[in-house]
């Protein structure tokens, strides 16, 4: 017998499948669904992101943190980050333009991507644990497009739309991991040569590190490990 929520899960991929396939904006899902928890969320952007793979012949190529910075975080009234799924299909290689009329109101942030030598399976993953499982570090870009209305949305909302994730770049040019402060490490974000934004590995929980481990650890709840 199929229950309320699974009921809830089912409409909710429906709703944010034809937002993504019409290129359309739509209310936020608990508008309609007051009850929607952190929980359901996740089962919806699981879901969600099992769906994308079958129609898109593709597989999660990777996975990003969101709200890892305090003050995000304030803004959202939680106390821990969010993760989401990043499709392969969905990697724009370096220097290929990204045609914006397959997206809905799409922005760009840099990150800071670590690309692991080993997986990581928790619960109990430590920071340090973390740190020696990272092969390489290296530069990338996401294109975030949330599907709800004026980006509006809560944190139960963002979670089911999959972070928001639409496309994004990794450099090709990886610096190995081994005594690397990643803390340290810095980005500068330019528009047509001008400076826009700067930042931090430590803006990412004090410590990318910690944040590897959080993820580590979070995906162990739902079941996951992070793969190497």
């Amino acid at each position: 017998m199929t229950t309320v929520a699974a009921q809830t899960v089912d409409a909710a991929v429906e709703e944010l499948l034809g937002a993504i396939r019409d290129r359309r904006e739509i209310e936020q899902l608990s508008a309609a669904w007051p009850s929607l928890d952190e929980a359901t969320g996740y089962r919806i952007q699981e879901r969600l992101v099992e769906r994308l793979c079958a129609d898109e012949h593709s597989h999660p190529g990777g996975i990003k943190l969101g709200l890892t910075s305090a003050v995000k975080q304030k803004q959202m009234n939680v106390d821990e980050p969010i993760y989401g799924m990043l499709l392969a299909s969905r990697l724009v290689a370096e220097g290929e333009p990204l045609p914006l009329a397959a997206l809905i109101h799409p922005k760009a942030e840099p990150e800071l991507a670590l690309v692991l030598g080993t997986e990581l399976r928790g619960p109990g993953v430590t920071a340090a644990q973390a740190r020696a499982g990272i092969a390489s570090a290296c530069v990338a870009m996401e294109i975030i497009d949330s599907r709800f209305t004026d980006f509006k949305f809560t944190l139960a909302d963002v979670i089911a739309d999959n972070t928001s994730a639409a496309r994004h770049a990794v450099s090709t040019y990886r610096v190995p991991a081994a005594g690397l402060d990643l803390r340290t490490l810095g980005a500068v974000f330019e528009k047509n040569g001008e400076v826009v934004a700067t930042g931090a590995g430590a803006a990412v929980l004090g410590d990318p590190a910690l944040g590897l481990a959080w993820l580590a650890n979070k995906r162990a709840a739902h079941g996951r490990s992070i793969p190497a």
